[in-house]
């Protein structure tokens, strides 16, 4: 069983940056991707990042130029580098950690930009 621990979530202002982080720990052979869903009160949980074992980053279009993404292997932790943070990007972050065909989810962590 693989255990996801997110930090970093908080308040910030419009324009503001928030860094957040995940390690994972448990069963970790060989992962595959890391990444980040967001789901704001109301919507579905939709993807927002990810980056693959050999380091391919891949965003959504919303956060695109904005957001970057980055994996330490030795750590076993991904980072989700947040600025020129906007209102809408209020949500609740998950970590998602994908090895062999199998998904695991961090319990969620809190971002909330003000206006």
């Amino acid at each position: 069983q693989v255990q996801l621990v997110e930090s970093g979530g908080g308040l910030v202002q419009a324009g503001g940056s928030l860094r957040l982080s995940c390690a994972a720990s448990g069963s970790i052979s060989s992962i595959d991707d890391m990444g980040w869903y967001r789901q704001a009160p109301g919507n579905q949980r939709e993807f927002v990042a990810r980056v693959t074992s050999s380091g391919t980053t891949i965003f959504d279009a919303s956060v695109k130029g904005r957001f970057t993404i980055s994996r330490d292997n030795a750590k076993n932790t991904v980072y989700l580098q947040m600025n020129s943070l906007k209102p809408e990007d209020t949500a609740v972050y998950y970590c998602n950690l994908k090895q062999m065909g199998y998904d695991s989810w961090g319990q969620g962590t809190q971002v909330t930009v003000s206006s």
